[in-house]
């Protein structure tokens, strides 16, 4: 009897965060009917509605939330004693799932994940690209990338790139019939491309310092986009001035496609960190991909 609710618990846990009988099934290894029969199973012998259905999604009930909350960090510990325990073998293995922006994961992540899987070939490499601040324990990611003003405090954060400049740029055929902004305030009269926020809803600020003075300008315009690819393209199609790092724009720059104002205004911030929970034990392919990100300067 403790064997198979142990097992029917592993599973209930899977199925009510991928709120998903299907997903849940693919994660698990098995087929969908034996995990749909298998939860009936655990409801009947503990005599509770655990996971309310229905055609689109499944969700747990108030019994289950109660549930969910009891066992799953009991779960999570075994699960990460046994990883820990892995640490005997030759080489590390297993997945190490990371959420990140997509500009992280091109310009940082990729180029250092790439040369692990080639040294590791047993380590299967996650890496999942969300604009929003992914709740990394819920969603059960391994870490998760931002910029190092948006980590939570209750992480652990650990640098994985240098620091990061924002460039307020335009076409010259824009600035051929709009004035160089002076100040920021100035971008008021300008067409700008704004970028939605993905979790809180709204338009990113624009945010200036300048001999310790900040200021945060809220600019409107004809575009806006969720996607830092997008607003470069905007802004080289004309549409009006972007703000985006200074990286995505240095060859436009370069080439004269892009003229850049108020450079004097964009002073360096903490670039990306990699975060992860305190609580956490390092597996051994954890621990290798931690290493080939560090920041070194």
């Amino acid at each position: 009897m403790f064997r198979e609710n142990v097992s029917d618990l592993v599973a209930f846990i899977t199925v009510a965060r991928e709120g998903s009988f299907t997903r849940a099934a693919v994660r698990l290894g098995v087929s969908q009917p034996a995990l749909s029969q298998a939860m009936r199973g655990l409801e009947e012998r503990l005599g509770l509605r655990l996971l309310n259905r229905t055609t689109r999604s499944v969700a747990p009930t108030e019994a289950g939330e109660r549930l969910l909350r009891s066992i799953e960090p009991q779960f999570a510990q075994i699960e990460g004693s046994l990883l820990a325990l892995t640490q005997l073998r030759d080489k590390p293995s297993g997945i190490v799932r990371i959420t990140s922006t997509q500009h992280a994961a091109e310009t940082v992540l990729w180029p250092r994940l790439s040369k692990v899987m080639r040294d590791y070939p047993d380590i299967t490499i996650e890496l999942v690209t969300d604009e929003g601040l992914t709740d990394i324990v819920s969603a059960r990611f391994d870490a998760g990338v931002r910029v190092g003003e948006f980590v939570e405090k209750d992480m652990i954060a650990v640098r994985i790139g240098p620091e990061m400049r924002q460039a307020i740029v335009g076409t010259p055929d824009y600035f051929k019939t709009h004035p160089v902004p002076k100040r920021p305030e100035d971008l008021t009269n300008h067409r700008c491309i704004n970028l939605r926020r993905v979790t809180r809803g709204g338009y990113f600020p624009w945010e200036f310092e300048k001999r310790g003075r900040e200021i945060n300008v809220r600019v409107e315009g004809q575009v806006a986009v969720n996607s830092l690819e997008l607003a470069r393209n905007a802004v080289l199609d004309g549409l009006g001035l972007a703000y985006l790092p200074e990286d995505l724009v240095e060859e436009q720059i370069a080439r004269k496609q892009l003229v850049r104002v108020l450079e004097d205004w964009c002073e360096p911030y903490p670039g990306y960190h990699l975060y992860y929970p305190s609580s956490r034990q390092h597996a051994p392919a954890f621990a290798v991909v931690l290493e080939a990100l560090r920041f070194r300067g």
